[in-house]
């Protein structure tokens, strides 16, 4: 539990970066988890991110590598 926490406080603080550092592709890796998922979040400041942290467990191999690869890039 603390570590998702921790993983979620970090992903929040830099959720704006990677907006913008996602490609077109990475962003379609995760669309179908963020609809099934995360769809009554409000975009902006993380939370999607945050959302989507929250439930890897669960999410495509396709958007649990993007989240991964971010993580590495920070």
């Amino acid at each position: 539990m603390l570590r998702q926490i921790l993983i979620a406080l970090v992903l929040f603080v830099s959720a704006p970066a990677m907006a913008q550092d996602l490609t077109a592709e990475q962003r379609a890796a995760c669309k179908g988890d963020y609809a099934k998922f995360c769809k009554g979040v409000t975009p902006g400041g993380g939370r999607i991110i945050v959302c989507l942290t929250k439930q890897n467990d669960n999410l495509s191999e396709a958007c649990r590598k993007v989240l991964a690869d971010f993580e590495k890039k920070k």
